[in-house]
């Protein structure tokens, strides 16, 4: 793979380590091309460490800079040490900006449903993940049939789709498309996560001069099919079961392609996977998280990397796996609040979504960080 880099050998030019505190470490990786990486490098063995998904709005739906992001993050949350930029997203020209493109479980709610593209996720044992989740979701309403359901995405008509509160900024016309639905029982739902199911009951029509459900509410855009079956008092069954199944897991941000594997750089094929561009990625051994933010865009500072590149020099710098984010304008990479790169428009873009490491309580003895 050292061809893809015209001649540069990575291991003669290692990234220099400075330490930041709290098992996490930084590098200003200069190289020929010319390429500027910014590094971070996290501790798995410090248990007071975690990864935490982050929205535009704190737990909501939208857009705004990185920097504000890290700001909204609660303080029981824990404190941000370092963030990333995560998924791909709708943006502000398009319905229901803001909305990622692919999963993301954020403190154990579901905010956005999973796509055919890989994704990452640290599973209850606290193993980071990587891998293409597909959607198992239904919903019914009253005598129908089970059918496939979008959540928190674009409602043209065609296929059903559910709202949650994590929408309710974002809707727009399409809340007055939607049924309220409330617990059948009249109780609290446990939270929105993967791999449950929910009963609940139509309560009507979403009322007017609010912008969406609340905390205890669903909306339900139906389908053509489904719409007969919804009218006040009907009966409605919501399911969030995934392949592989995700029950319990706490946090998921989306992405892709998969990059490394088991070492192994992978035969990345996607659209522009060979068109130099700024890049993030998350990446991974038995000891280390990396954070990875490669400028571009910038002759004379950085042109970029391919994908290709990007996955050979992850593996170079010590990640067994390693997962692409969303690149372009919204690469950017934060340590102890001063962004570490350049990004390419000379300042931060409005994103959906990030990618925060926390320092928090101890988790208990033995426990590996993700």
């Amino acid at each position: 793979m050292a061809c893809l880099f015209a001649g540069t050998d990575l291991g003669a030019q290692a990234p220099d380590w400075r330490a930041s505190g709290d098992g996490l470490s930084s590098a200003q990786h200069e190289l020929e091309g010319p390429w500027s990486v910014s590094i971070v490098r996290i501790e798995r063995t410090n248990t007071m460490l975690r990864l935490r998904p982050m929205l535009a709005f704190g737990d909501r739906i939208g857009l705004n800079t990185l920097s504000e992001q890290v700001d909204l993050v609660p303080s029981g949350a824990g404190r941000v040490l370092a963030a990333i930029n995560g998924d791909f997203y709708t943006t502000e020209h398009e319905v229901l900006p803001g909305d990622p493109r692919g999963l993301l479980i954020q403190d154990g709610l579901l905010v956005s449903g999973p796509v055919a593209r890989d994704c990452f996720w640290v599973a209850q044992d606290g193993t980071p993940r990587i891998g293409t989740v597909r959607s198992r979701f239904t919903v019914q309403a009253g005598d129908s049939a089970p059918e496939t359901f979008g959540l928190n995405t674009d409602y043209d008509g065609g296929e059903s789709v559910v709202y949650t509160a994590a929408a309710r900024e974002s809707l727009g016309e399409d809340a007055r498309r939607g049924w309220i639905v409330r617990p059948a029982d009249g109780k609290a739902w446990p939270e929105f996560g993967p791999g449950r199911r929910f009963e609940g009951v139509v309560r009507g029509r979403l009322e007017s001069g609010r912008s969406g459900p609340g905390a205890d509410e669903l909306l339900l855009a139906p389908s053509q099919e489904l719409r007969p079956h919804i009218k006040a008092g009907a009966r409605i069954v919501v399911s969030t079961a995934t392949d592989p199944q995700l029950s319990g897991v706490r946090t998921a941000i989306g992405g892709g392609p998969a990059l490394v594997r088991q070492g192994e750089v992978l035969d990345i094929r996607v659209n522009k996977a060979r068109e130099r561009h700024p890049r993030s990625a998350l990446g991974w051994n038995e000891t280390h998280l990396f954070l990875v933010a490669v400028d571009g865009r910038q002759p004379g500072h950085s042109v970029g990397m391919t994908l290709p590149e990007l996955a050979a020099y992850l593996q170079r710098i010590g990640c067994t796996e390693a997962v692409n984010l969303d690149g372009g304008g919204s690469t950017e990479l934060i340590l102890r609040g001063r962004i570490l790169n350049s990004p390419c428009y000379g300042h931060e873009r409005r994103t959906a979504s990030g990618l925060a490491v926390l320092l928090s309580e101890p988790r208990g003895s033995g426990a590996k960080s993700p």
